[in-house]
């Protein structure tokens, strides 16, 4: 039993952690796998917690519960993050580039975007 137990708990950590094959192409892109893989790792805790429930397997219940909470707040996180971004793109895209945001100045010149830091008043290009 202890055997099928620790095979099931090493199958989903590896599937949880297992790196993706195909490289995201911007930051973006990588966001978005991360939050997959959250929801990804959120379910499999969840089929752990139903494992344990069905079989009557308290330590396998728990240990995937609380996993699949834990998950499944990580990917909360990142969609919030990742909306948060989609905002700041379209708020961009509708001031043209100049905008402040913790405490950097953010403004175009000559093609280019800069920001200007207004503790220090050092001013950086954006990449």
């Amino acid at each position: 039993m202890k055997k099928q137990l620790f095979a099931l708990f090493g199958a989903v950590a590896l599937l949880a952690g297992m790196p993706a094959f195909v490289p995201s192409a911007s930051a973006a892109g990588h966001r978005q796998k991360k939050k997959n893989d959250w929801r990804n790792a959120a379910i499999g805790s969840g089929a752990v917690a139903g494992y344990g429930l069905l079989k009557g397997n308290k330590t396998a219940a728990i240990l995937g519960a609380a996993g699949a909470a834990y998950s499944a707040n990580r990917y909360e996180q990142e969609r919030k993050h990742q909306d948060e971004r989609k905002r700041a793109r379209a708020r961009y895209r509708r001031h043209g580039g100049n905008y402040v945001r913790n405490g950097r100045k953010y403004y175009k010149f000559h093609g280019h975007m800069y920001f200007k830091d207004l503790r220090t008043g050092e001013r950086h290009r954006v990449k």
